[in-house]
């Protein structure tokens, strides 16, 4: 029998089949959504069991109850396993495939060549000439070295303006001359940097004659490729343990007068001649590519993070049984509870949200790159500037999502079998990495800056296309137009309205009162610092309008009526949930009434009611595998409490009965105790 939900096995828990049998769409039809196409969707599940089938692409136990050091010989272990199986298991190289095969073989928690495949390589890409590309490409490509990329220092973070590092030229020797003056210039968080890698794109301030040009990158060599062993002039090892994410080598980096030929720097978009010259690239940003690349995929996969401790606690909650809300009718599945809904349902159409708007981002990305590869850097600033604002509100928003999540499982979710702590420290690094989150609501900022400056003065700055800024430029209803049946009809232009209505004004408010700090006397600086809190309202507001147009742009693109019809009503929650959560800014200057808040807030309870037979169905179609999620509570059969039995007896402390800490000090303490009685 054909069932809508694919995810249908015999044998599964009984529950968890019940639920799927509700599905009102085919959860085929929408995984093609998510991943682009049938022929894709086919693709993932046969790197699925070509995994399955090869089992040194599998760990000896849970990495849960490995230390540091066999997490790390396990993942390397691995690494080498999966460049046996890669051509067998990847067609054409593709990369969407490599990063399956690669999540499936080493789950979230890293990889020795994590930074290698996602910023070494990409940066060899797009910041180096056609030269730089025959040298590297191939040899990084094939994995003949491993690479990192070396930003952040210990005293300063990502603020590229302050890095210490030095890359002096010494045209004597043709070369370039890399130290670290001072402590807090010590390089400090790569990852992969700490013993992995023996190569790594360092960003340093280049000096040409005692002239700052600015921070550059270059490709160094760390550590000998024979002996591994690290190079004269280079102190280098690992951070030590962090919160999360302990299978990667986090590393610290220091230089004394480190030599490096001239040919070394990344020479796409900037070079310097071998008589001093200095050649400036096209546009300021252009050096930023590394961080705009992974900016553009971090909202795609902050969305899967998401979706996936969705998953797992909208799976556990259709399981577990708990508490009784007609008495002699037995325990309640925990997801019949409104409560459980109001914290799950949400974080399914965020994780949607997230990950559809992610996927635009990411075609944005290219779009700049192939761009810059014909000389014209209009489209990057607008790419820097959402990226961003995605990076900061989209990460936030995840961490708090995958918390409710774990408390929406109750205890079990507190244990790493949930899979969910391990998946909450993955995701929350993103607040900090590639960019703090209020640094980068700060550069958001800076570019709706200039559009209300824009706006004040009427001279409207041409563009070759739309701009996400648009609307900020045009004179919006004064009246929210929500009427009270919310979920009846097309809602979703109205419903934008209030975003774009908040947005546009919190941009225009901060630019006044930034202006007014300027007039007052206080310096570009201060006025700035002065003004900084409502800056960043604006650029989350800013962000909003952003997610709300790329959902609602991907949800009326889908073809299947019956998949259109289960996502616009997963839309419509994400966006009455997201007014609701503004309310106060729409009712402060008299935008919304108190009675069409109250309706958005009806609407909200009623789709939750609504999405509640489809909504394992909806996390289904993620079709994430047991691998990836590597949670005992989210299994795709539904067999929970046998195998959360089965995962305790890997503990070390269960190889014996009785400990050394009883024989040593509690059993004697104990006995005495007894003798005094």
């Amino acid at each position: 029998m054909v069932h809508l939900n694919a995810l249908i096995h015999e044998g599964d828990n009984p529950d968890l089949t019940s639920e799927r049998l509700k599905a009102s769409f085919s959860t085929e039809s929408l995984s093609e959504t998510i991943y682009g196409g049938k022929q894709k969707l086919l693709r993932r599940r046969e790197i699925v069991m070509y995994v399955d089938e090869h089992k040194e692409l599998h760990d000896e136990k849970p990495v849960e109850f490995m230390t540091r050091e066999e997490r790390i010989e396990n993942a390397a272990r691995k690494v080498v396993a999966m460049r046996k199986h890669y051509y067998e298991c990847v067609e054409n190289e593709d990369p969407a495939e490599t990063h399956y095969f690669q999540m499936l073989c080493t789950h979230l928690d890293g990889m020795p060549i994590g930074l290698h495949m996602g910023m070494f390589l990409p940066t060899l890409y797009t910041q180096t000439n056609d030269e730089q590309k025959e040298k590297w490409l191939a040899k990084a490509a094939n994995l003949g070295m491993i690479g990192t990329y070396a930003q952040t220092e210990i005293g300063h973070g990502t603020n590229l303006r302050m890095l210490e590092t030095t890359a002096t030229f010494d045209r004597a020797s043709d070369s370039f001359v890399l130290h670290s003056p001072t402590v807090s210039s010590t390089k400090w968080w790569p990852g992969n940097l700490g013993k992995s890698s023996n190569h790594a794109i360092v960003v340093a301030q280049l000096y040409i004659d005692k002239k700052c040009y600015g921070p550059h990158t270059f490709l160094v060599q760390l550590r000998d490729e024979e002996t591994h062993r690290a190079l004269p002039g280079i102190t280098i090892g690992d951070i030590g343990p962090k919160f999360g994410i302990n299978t990667i080598d986090n590393g610290f980096l220091r230089f004394d007068h480190f030599k490096i030929p001239r040919s070394n720097m990344m020479m796409g978009h900037s070079k310097v001649e071998a008589d001093g010259t200095y050649v400036k690239p096209i546009h300021a940003k252009v050096g930023y590519g590394a961080m705009v690349y992974v900016r553009s995929v971090m909202t795609l996969m902050q969305g899967a993070f998401l979706a996936m401790a969705a998953t797992i606690a909208t799976r556990y909650s259709a399981i577990r049984r708990q508490g009784v809300i007609n008495p002699g009718q037995g325990e309640v599945q925990v997801l019949d509870y409104q409560t459980q809904q109001h914290r799950l349902f949400p974080q399914i159409a965020r994780a949607y949200a997230f990950y559809l708007t992610g996927k635009h981002i990411r075609d944005m990305y290219y779009d700049v790159v192939q761009n810059l590869s014909e000389g014209n850097a209009d489209t990057l600033p607008e790419l820097h500037a959402i990226t961003s604002g995605l990076k900061s509100v989209v990460t936030h928003q995840v961490g708090l999502g995958i918390e409710q999540c774990r408390m929406a499982c109750g205890g079990h979710g507190y244990s790493q079998a949930s899979g969910i702590p391990l998946l909450y420290t993955v995701a929350i690094g993103g607040c900090t990495y590639e960019g703090e989150n209020m640094v980068m609501l700060l550069q958001t900022a800076r570019f709706l800056m200039r559009t209300a400056a824009a706006v004040r003065s009427g001279k409207r700055p041409a563009t070759k296309g739309p701009s996400q800024f648009d609307y900020i430029f045009v004179a919006g209803p004064r009246q929210c137009r929500l009427g009270q049946a919310m979920t009846a009809g097309n809602c979703v232009p109205a419903m934008v309205e209030c975003f774009e209505h908040v947005a546009k004004r919190l941009t225009l408010r901060a630019h006044e009162r930034l202006e007014l700090r300027k007039n007052e006397g206080r310096s570009k600086e201060d006025a700035w610092n002065d003004t900084a809190v409502d800056l960043t309202k604006a650029s989350r507001a800013h962000t909003r309008v952003f997610i709300a147009k790329a959902f609602a742009k991907a949800v009326s693109d889908i073809a299947d009526s019956a998949v259109s019809k289960a996502m616009t009503d997963l839309l419509h929650l994400y966006l009455s949930y997201e007014i609701v959560e503004i309310g106060t800014s729409l009712l402060e200057d008299g935008f919304m009434s108190g009675e069409q808040l109250a309706s958005t807030q009806k609407a909200v309870y009623e789709l939750l009611a609504k999405i509640r037979p489809n909504a394992v169905s909806l996390v289904d179609a993620f079709e994430f595998d047991d691998r990836e999620h590597h949670s005992v509570l989210g299994r795709r059969d539904g067999h929970v409490y046998e195998n959360l039995l089965k995962w305790a007896q890997h503990s070390e402390l269960n190889k014996s009965d009785v400990l050394p800490a009883f024989t040593k000090y509690l059993g004697p303490m104990m006995k005495e105790a007894r003798s005094k009685l």
